[in-house]
């Protein structure tokens, strides 16, 4: 596009109040190439819609059922510095559904919207995997596992499960829901009631009900909260996370080189469907 050009474009974006609208849809995972979201992800995204010209808010629009714990903190910590940075309003909408780690995204808007049928909350923390001792055993692969520290290896999928492996897991899991209440109780702070503990057993609610519990702030969809707001002349302006283009071999959850990576792989295909599969979809 010629300079000229790019100049006339933006005058034009520049006569109306501009909302920044980011998309996160997907698992939350730290492997863009399998479409998941991640700040690797989006991060380029990000940091373009704080940076357009006569911004009156940024958009934050999820439609997540969750994943990585880490990487729905770091995309929140980073929309939260630019938009402090930048003094500019948050807003996020869920759309079918912003549980668990989604809704942990979610929380980086300074308000909250959803449709009455979306589906939030799933405050809790959960672990899932396969155990493929017995197939590679079939399969006449010996494993190899050699380690310095008696506690280095945890919950290895190719040998036997451990109960003291099963302990350690839940005390690591009970300190990231730890993390999880607070984060909630800190972004939601006057607007739940801080001594329900029911908000945070792993629950899931509709957006009508979430509104009753203080866990969003109304009822409406992206262009109409925007055109309420800030007039019929508001402009919403999407930023797209940038994807690698793969062949549609290499997207297949099954066509990793070596075989134990193509059953890792295959492992994480079905937990990601199976994660949707929860909330319906």
């Amino acid at each position: 596009m010629r300079i000229r050009d790019r100049f006339h474009i933006d005058r034009l974006w520049s006569r109306a109040p501009i909302v920044a609208v980011l998309r996160f849809e997907g698992v939350i995972m730290p492997r863009p190439r399998r479409g998941g979201v991640s700040l690797a992800s989006h991060a380029a995204a990000i940091e373009r819609a704080f940076r357009v010209s006569n911004l009156v808010a940024v958009a934050v629009v999820v439609n997540s059922p969750g994943g990585s714990a880490v990487q729905s903190a770091l995309l929140c910590r980073r929309i939260r510095e630019l938009a402090e940075e930048r003094h500019v309003p948050v807003i996020a909408f869920a759309e079918d559904v912003a549980a668990s780690g989604g809704y942990w995204l979610a929380l980086a808007g300074d308000e909250i919207f959803s449709e009455e049928t979306s589906i939030l909350g799933s405050i809790g923390v959960i672990s899932a995997s396969f155990g493929f001792s017995q197939l590679i055993e079939k399969l006449g692969v010996e494993r190899r596992l050699h380690t310095a520290g008696e506690r280095k290896s945890l919950l290895d999928p190719f040998v036997p499960q451990s109960p003291s492996d099963v302990e350690r897991l839940a005390v690591l899991q009970q300190d990231i829901h730890r993390a999880f209440k607070e984060h909630v109780q800190r972004r939601r702070a006057g607007k739940i009631d801080m001594k329900d503990e029911s908000l945070f057993n792993g629950d899931v609610l509709t957006g009508r009900m979430a509104l009753d519990r203080g866990l969003v702030d109304g009822i409406g969809e992206l262009r109409g909260v925007m055109r309420a707001r800030y007039g019929d002349k508001v402009k919403l302006r999407p930023f797209v996370a940038e994807r690698r283009r793969w062949p549609f071999w290499r997207r297949l959850p099954f066509t990793a080189s070596e075989p134990v990576a193509a059953i890792a792989d295959l492992a994480d295909w079905i937990e990601a469907r199976l994660l949707w599969a929860s909330f319906g979809l």
